[in-house]
């Protein structure tokens, strides 16, 4: 049995919605969670954060434990007082950053050596440290440590990270010193090889985790490829633990993800493209730094609920943004998480009514690129 109870309330073919029941409140399913990196969510506070709608979010455990360690987050509480967020928290093992952003040393069956991409320190992670750090940490929801391949990679390379994904999930389940309050989940590694990310799911649901994550992708694939090795994955995967597609971001993947039975997602999209001057819209996105928008006295968006559409126009945010203003950043954050959890609640309610696929005709930016244009008409 699952540590914590996924309720599942209704579905629509292969899609689903519920309710995840964690220690720090409940989570509507199918959920996006922000990225708070370094115990941030950057650029707004924690109450501007459930403004939005957000009910979970996600803490990185490779950046937390370089600064300023898990032992002080522990002293000053644990993650939820450190941050000051009362609701659920996931966090990531570690895995993805070290692979993507550290230079590392040596891997071999028994972990990782590599050094800090911000000093240069020496530093190791195994999959007995990484649940370690997150148990000091004390999220509601662990992952377990896996070795996540660059794509594109070579048949025998993402084959060797598969079992090394395996063997070190074994471990991280015998580590785990907080089973009776962090659930800890399972990563599907197994690159863009359907065979090999059905038979890394399987070897993880018989090692029996409390939720399984598809890891590894929105890594330069296409839409088509990423959807494509969901299905095997999901036809593993048991329907009373939660599924999670880590790093999955754009309305279009979301969509076709909820749509192939996933309930749980993350990215840095809605502040990250924010922070870079676009905001997202129902029929596409806005470059705010554009002239168009200088004299333009409207909102972001004009049935948006945000603080930010009920207070500011277009034409004053690109004033902040080309002034090098912190408030342009932020109130475009503020709008895109606003938009995000929009967007979810609306698929959570066409779920219940069983017409999930209207959902383009109201955000076709779900769509895709195809049906969509990216810069909002005039």
């Amino acid at each position: 049995m699952a540590l914590f109870p996924l309720t599942i309330t209704h579905t629509d073919g292969a899609a689903r919605c519920g309710v995840y029941h964690t220690p720090h409140g409940d989570v509507d399913t199918p959920a996006f969670m922000p990225v708070g990196t370094a115990g941030t969510v950057k650029g707004v506070t924690p109450p501007q954060l459930a403004g939005s709608g957000a009910q979970m979010i996600l803490a990185n455990t490779y950046h937390l434990q370089l600064r300023p360690t898990a032992d002080v987050v522990r002293e000053l509480g644990g993650l939820h007082a450190f941050m000051g967020w009362s609701g659920p928290i996931l966090t990531d093992s570690g895995g993805y950053q070290v692979f993507s952003l550290a230079k590392i040393s040596k891997i071999t069956d028994e972990g990782v050596e590599f050094r800090s991409h911000i000093d240069g320190a020496a530093m190791s992670l195994s999959p007995a440290s990484a649940v370690s750090i997150q148990n000091a940490l004390g999220a509601d929801v662990i992952m377990a440590f896996d070795e996540c391949p660059p794509l594109p990679s070579d048949g025998e390379t993402i084959a060797r990270a598969v079992r090394r994904t395996v063997r070190w999930a074994a471990q991280c389940k015998q580590c785990h010193a907080r089973s009776e309050d962090q659930a800890l989940f399972g990563i599907v590694q197994g690159g863009l090889d359907p065979d090999l990310r059905r038979r890394c799911a399987e070897a993880l649901v018989d090692i029996e985790f409390d939720g399984y994550a598809v890891g590894g992708l929105s890594v330069g694939e296409t839409h088509e490829e990423m959807i494509s090795v969901l299905g095997p994955v999901i036809s593993v995967l048991p329907s009373d633990r939660p599924r999670y597609l880590m790093g999955v971001g754009m309305p279009r993947d979301l969509l076709a993800a909820v749509q192939a039975g996933v309930d749980l997602f993350d990215c840095v999209l809605p502040t990250r493209n924010g922070r870079n001057s676009q905001a997202f819209s129902r029929t596409g996105t806005l470059n705010l730094r554009n002239e168009r928008y200088r004299l333009d006295s409207g909102p972001l968006e004009a049935d948006c609920d945000c603080e930010t559409c009920g207070r500011f126009s277009r034409g004053y945010i690109r004033h902040l943004f080309n002034a090098g203003e912190m408030l342009g950043p932020t109130l475009t954050s503020i709008h895109n998480l606003r938009f995000y959890q929009r967007f979810m609640t609306r698929m959570r309610e066409l779920i219940r009514e069983g017409r999930l696929a209207r959902i383009v005709t109201e955000f076709p930016i779900a769509a895709g690129p195809a049906q969509h244009q990216q810069e909002e008409s005039p």
